[in-house]
This record gives structure tokens, sequence and C-alpha cells, in this order.
């Protein structure tokens, strides 16, 4: 099948869907239809701004042979040479495979790996930076849990982003994040390599994953850690175990022994959705501890080198020599970067 026989049918059935939703259907019906609607819409949108332009090209052409319009003709032309490529170039984009998960709200969790207190250090300052670029965006970023050491390091780091697209942003961040840099606790000046793992989650619904609480074990305990009188006075903190995937979630952050259950329960479908997906994509991490890695020195994803002020993305080969601004918040070219990367992987897919 021809490109443009791809382009027809997708007209074809935005029409077809359109009358049927304007038949009067209802129920599942109704709700199906408009789903595949709004999915088929920002498709369709493209292929008529196509479309159009290539009108826009054949009137073009017929007006070459008018003395009069030629030169009208022959510039509008040169235009559209380079406006047709690039819609054709949107319109492979759009018709691209989505990920269900792209439009959804994230869980972002932040730990130290190998480096002691160092890790500690740089997980929270790389904690706050995507707290940055979260607001930048708009979104809006809720600590479920925040675990310090004595030097204000980060233990872990776990916060819920929400906003539209916030995965599709996010979940390339997953990874070995490692950081060369002479620490504030190194007396003698020498350059230490350390680092913290990130795990991105697409937030996950009560429709999406189905917990049985027969599947749970539920402990209450005192609360540990920083909290004045409140701790150790009250069994307020949470731990919930999934016995069925064996995945423990503990939560202390609430002085509530009710709230701290209802963040522990929404990072458990986060990861247990996560788990759903990897089951469902062979591609895709059979499990959580993939995504982040062991934290060994060896594997990384970013490398953020400080003495010499630049940030290195090895998947893709990309350095940055603005680490100050990074770690403000500014993500923007790394994310863009591995998301044309990844566009360019399925395009070539689909190409053989």
């Amino acid at each position: 099948m021809s490109f443009d026989d791809r382009l027809n049918l997708i007209l074809a059935r935005s029409e077809e869907l359109e009358a049927l939703l304007a038949s009067g259907v209802s129920g599942e019906e109704f709700s199906a239809y408009s789903r595949e609607y709004a999915q088929l819409e920002p498709i369709v949108r493209v292929v008529q701004e196509l479309r159009q332009a290539q009108e826009e090209e054949k009137q073009a052409q017929a007006l070459l042979t008018d003395p009069e319009m030629k030169a009208l003709a022959e510039a509008e032309l040169q235009r559209l040479a380079e406006a047709i490529p690039a819609l054709q170039q949107d319109v492979r984009l759009a018709m691209l495979p989505k990920d269900e998960a792209d439009e959804r709200s994230a869980i972002l969790e932040v730990r130290p790996a190998a480096g002691g207190d160092e890790a500690g250090l740089f997980a929270r300052e790389l904690f706050d930076a995507y707290r940055r670029y979260a607001e930048q965006n708009g979104w809006r970023f809720e600590i479920l849990e925040l675990g310090e050491n004595e030097l204000g390091g980060l233990k872990e780091g776990i916060a819920s982003i929400t906003g539209r697209n916030v995965f599709a942003r996010l979940k390339y961040e997953s990874g070995v994040h490692r950081v060369q840099r002479v620490p504030a606790t190194e007396s003698q000046g020498r350059i230490h390599t350390s680092t913290v793992t990130v795990a991105v989650l697409p937030e996950a619904e009560e429709v999406d994953v189905h917990v049985d609480e027969t599947d749970l074990r539920i402990d209450v305990y005192r609360a540990s850690g920083a909290g004045g009188q409140h701790v150790n006075k009250t069994e307020s903190a949470v731990r919930i175990t999934h016995i069925p995937s064996g995945i423990v979630v503990a939560m202390q952050e609430e002085k509530s022994q009710h709230k701290n259950k209802a963040k522990a329960m929404k990072i458990l479908r986060a990861r247990l959705y996560e788990q759903q997906r990897a089951q469902a994509h062979a591609t895709r991490a059979a499990d959580r501890k993939s995504q982040v890695g062991t934290g060994d020195r060896s594997e990384r994803i970013r490398t953020y080198n400080f003495p010499q002020g630049r940030v290195t993305d090895h998947r893709i080969g990309l350095t940055l020599h603005k680490i100050e601004k990074i770690m403000q918040g500014d993500m923007d070219d790394f994310v863009d970067a591995l998301t044309q990367e990844e566009q360019a992987a399925l395009l070539a897919a689909q190409a053989n």
C-alpha cells in the first residue's frame, strides 16, 4: 500500500467515525468511537495541511504558462518545495505508534547508589533539578516521600508529577546517572565518581490496575527520622507488600496513617502498571530493576562532570557544556534529542 493510499484510508475512517458519532450511538460504542476519532484527529489535521499544499502546488504549476503569473508561480513553487517535504515528515511522525502512557502524569523515584554520602548529596540536587523542570513546564510536583541523611543528602525521594505529557517528557530519565566532582566531604580535592538511580513510572488509576486487597500485607509502625514530637509517638507509617509480585512500598511522609496508605497505594499501582507494560512489550525491561540498573559505576545513561562543566548522555552521544543550567532544570535539549532519536528509530523500523 502506498503512502497516499494509507492517508486516504485515514481520512475515510475519520469521516466514517464522524458520521457514526453524529448518528446517535451511545454507551460503550460512543466511547470507543470517540476515543478512535480523537486519536485520528491530529493525524487528519496535518494530512489536510499536506493535501492543501499539494493542491496549491498543482495550481502554481498550471500558472507557469501564464507570462504575467510565471514569476509569482515560481516563487510559490519554491516555497512549497520546502513546505511539502516538511509536512510529509510531520504526517509520518503523527502516524507513528503512540505509547498510550505518554500523556499521563508520572511518579519520579530518585535514590543514591554507589558513592556513599556524595551519592546522597547529588541525588538531592538531581531531585531538585526535576522539581525545577516540572515548575518550568507548569506541572504540579508533589513530594510523596523524602528521606534525608545527616548531611542533607537524599536517602530516597519520590514525587508525583501531574500534568499533560509528563511521562512522554520524563521517561528517558530512567536509568543510572553518574556524577564526577570533588565532593564537599573531600578534604584533599580528589574527584570522586558516584551514581544515582532514577525511575520514572506512568501514573496508574484504579481502573488501570486491579489490586486485590487479599494480595496485600499492610504493616503500620512508628515513623523515624525528622519530625519533631510526632516521631515515634503514633503508628502513622505504612508499609504495603504486594504478595504476588513482591513489591514493597513504605511511606511515612504524612502524619496521617490514612494519607500514607493512599500515597503508598498510588506508588504501588504505578509499579504494577509498569510491570504490566513491561510484560506486554517484549522490548521493554522485564521489571523495574532493569529500568534503573544496579547503580554500579560502570552503568550509566548520563554523566555529570562538574570540573569540566559538561553533561553527556551516553545513549545518543550528546554532550552539553552547561551543567549549571541543567541542574537548574534546563533539560529540554536532552529531552528533545532523545525524543527525536526514538522517532527516527520508529521511522526506520516502519521503512523496513
